[in-house]
């Protein structure tokens, strides 16, 4: 984990329905639909362990690291199977990367080029392209990515197991995209830094979605509410005691600013999680199965991100339940020179707290 002082989060929120007409890229961050991949990446579409189903694309990351060269994006697939809700295994968190010579050198073998050009790694958030990396961090993964070994053996191992025959290529997605697999209705997702969000407070948004989460959950959560709004201390033991769980109660205070936030980014930083977690969290997590190298927490699903989570198919009716995900991924940021299969990263599904109830 990082040990700087100050940690950088940056907060995700819905920022529209995506219009059809609208083309999207593996530099546009999203929700639902299918993966936009990069141009050279290969993807054998994912199936769930435990129910051998296509498992749904849920969110697509585009998260490039400072000082490496690399473009870097990040799926998670889950299952939309109610036997598999709120399991791990029935999730997979796939992590690409390319250089600018790739994505050109794969323009030029195509008899039609990409219509849209290769762009800055830079150009996502203006200055927050470096994901909240420190100067050493930064200079540690650059290496790590310039000295991954060539004749690995193990890539695309972990990944193998679970998939389906049906491919998707990155640079010609249409003809190979499987049809059986549930699609999500697809929405941008738009990016904040943490400590920016004192001027986007708003009372009747956040109001109605705790109204909402009432509703749904059963959870007297206006008290907690109340804490981070700056209230007495003694209103945010209260409620704790109330609802038995501190880790909860933290957690809906630590968002109570935008309790709408659908994704928390923070390389190298520290999960928020909605329930006490296991003592020996850090050892479940796994080292990369490619470098050896210790996996670090990245990004986290949020609960605001259950309510969009239904079908592009206005005929059926598939969703997704949990309270939230905990992706985590290689220190290094490993990838193999010229490599088009995507490596599988590590993630922890928490249950929302009151799901058991509805069991």
């Amino acid at each position: 984990m990082a040990t700087s002082v100050y940690e950088t989060v940056l907060i995700g929120t819905c920022d529209g329905v995506i219009d059809k007409k609208k083309n999207t890229s593996y530099s546009t961050n999203k929700i639902g639909d299918r993966p936009d991949l990069l141009p050279v990446i290969t993807l054998q579409y994912p199936i769930c362990s435990l129910c051998q189903r296509g498992l749904s694309h849920v969110v697509q990351i585009y998260c490039p690291l400072a000082a490496s060269p690399y473009h870097r994006t990040i799926n998670v697939f889950a299952c939309t199977n109610l036997q598999c809700c709120g399991k791990s295994e029935s999730w997979i968190v796939l992590r690409s990367q390319c250089l600018d010579d790739d994505i050109k050198a794969r323009q030029d073998d195509r008899t039609t080029p990409c219509t849209e050009s290769a762009m800055s790694r830079t150009d996502w958030c203006d200055e927050a392209d470096d994901w909240g990396m420190d100067d050493e961090e930064q200079e540690k993964v650059a290496e790590s990515s310039a000295q991954m070994p060539s004749d690995s053996t193990s890539e695309g191992n972990d990944v193998s197991i679970r998939l389906q025959d049906l491919c998707i290529d990155g640079g010609d997605q249409s003809a190979l995209e499987p049809t059986d697999v549930p699609v999500f209705k697809s929405f941008y997702i738009s990016v904040m830094e943490e400590s920016d969000l004192g001027g986007y407070h708003d009372m009747d948004h956040e109001n109605k979605l705790l109204r909402e989460y009432e509703d749904r959950e059963g959870k007297i959560v206006r008290e907690i509410q109340s804490c981070g709004s700056g209230e007495a201390q003694e209103e945010y033991e209260k409620a704790t005691a109330k609802h038995g769980d501190e880790a909860f109660t933290s957690f809906i205070k630590k968002i109570s600013l935008c309790p709408e936030q659908v994704l928390r980014y923070s390389w190298a930083g520290s999960p928020l999680f909605i329930t006490e977690p296991p003592s020996n969290v850090n050892q479940m997590v796994s080292c990369c199965g490619h470098c050896g190298a210790p996996r670090v927490f990245e990004f986290q699903l949020m609960p605001a991100l259950v309510s969009l989570l239904s079908s592009a198919d206005t005929s059926s009716d598939i969703s997704l339940e949990f309270g939230t995900v905990l992706v985590y991924t290689c220190r290094n940021s490993c990838w193999k020179s010229g490599s088009t299969i995507p490596v599988e990263e590590f993630l922890v599904v928490q249950p929302d707290p009151d799901q058991k109830l509805f069991k």
